[in-house]
């Protein structure tokens, strides 16, 4: 398996996005207002982020596409790579968001419920254009003890967390982002068991989120085999500086984007 520790680590601040604004939960839910997009989407860039994630957290429960006109206004700004996911339900729905400038498009659950969507996507724009996310929270009772959660984390699938990811990484996606509900936003670290047991599958990119509160659980995330570290809280409140961690990585040996 190649060595992923040899790629420079990316550092991404993750936009999760109600009616245009950027916002800010604890385990999926106690949202609190964190932003206008645009401006923060400068400030990341400025600040020195790698890429940004803006996640339309609301669009999928609420039955409708992704913030079109978000995305275009984001383009405009963002000198880095972006990746917008939330309500794409279709390949043309992805196709619009691209269209519109993004980079990259991320999808859950409508890819959860048709799975042929993933090779569809993966076919009309290429493996680098598409990230898989899957919510999961822990189930004692599924064999890798994570269970799927679609819906923004609202609804269980009883489906095993790894089982759906292997069938995911099966169609050829170069990323997958996996959310553990009960670190998220806790600020208590990342979820280390899932993402080893997802490194153990695959030398795609894994993007570690959900939970990062120091400086060490960034750490402890590239060394259980993430190769791209999301977070929100500690950005948006300014609790840690990515120029601050990106230090605080290379001292650490872990190649990053100085």
């Amino acid at each position: 398996m190649e060595d992923t520790t040899k790629k420079p680590l990316v550092i991404m601040p993750c936009l999760d996005m109600i009616d245009g604004r950027v916002v800010k939960g604890v385990n999926f839910v106690d949202i609190k207002d964190a932003g206008d997009p645009v401006a923060c989407c400068q400030a990341y860039c400025a600040a020195g982020a790698d890429e940004l994630a803006m996640l339309d957290i609301t669009a999928t429960v609420e039955g409708r596409k992704t913030l079109v006109e978000v995305t275009r206004k984001v383009a405009d700004a963002a000198t880095v790579p972006f990746t917008m996911g939330g309500g794409i339900k279709s390949v043309e729905t992805a196709e619009e968001v691209l269209n519109a400038g993004a980079d990259k498009i991320s999808t859950s659950s409508a890819v959860f419920r048709n799975p042929s969507m993933i090779a569809d996507m993966v076919k009309a724009f290429g493996a680098g254009k598409v990230t898989v996310a899957i919510d999961v929270a822990q189930n004692a009772a599924l064999p890798s003890g994570y269970e799927v959660f679609i819906d923004g984390g609202r609804t269980a699938t009883g489906k095993d967390a790894i089982e759906w990811t292997k069938q995911v990484l099966d169609y050829g996606v170069a990323t997958i982002l996996p959310t553990s509900k009960s670190t998220d936003g806790a600020k208590t670290g990342y979820d280390l068991p899932l993402i080893r047991q997802i490194r153990a599958l695959t030398d795609a990119d894994i993007v570690a989120s959900g939970g990062a509160g120091t400086l060490e659980h960034f750490a402890e995330a590239a060394e259980a085999g993430a190769t791209v570290l999301l977070a929100a809280s500690v950005f948006h409140f300014h609790l840690i500086g990515i120029p601050e961690l990106k230090k605080f990585l290379a001292g650490r040996g872990f190649p990053v984007r100085l």
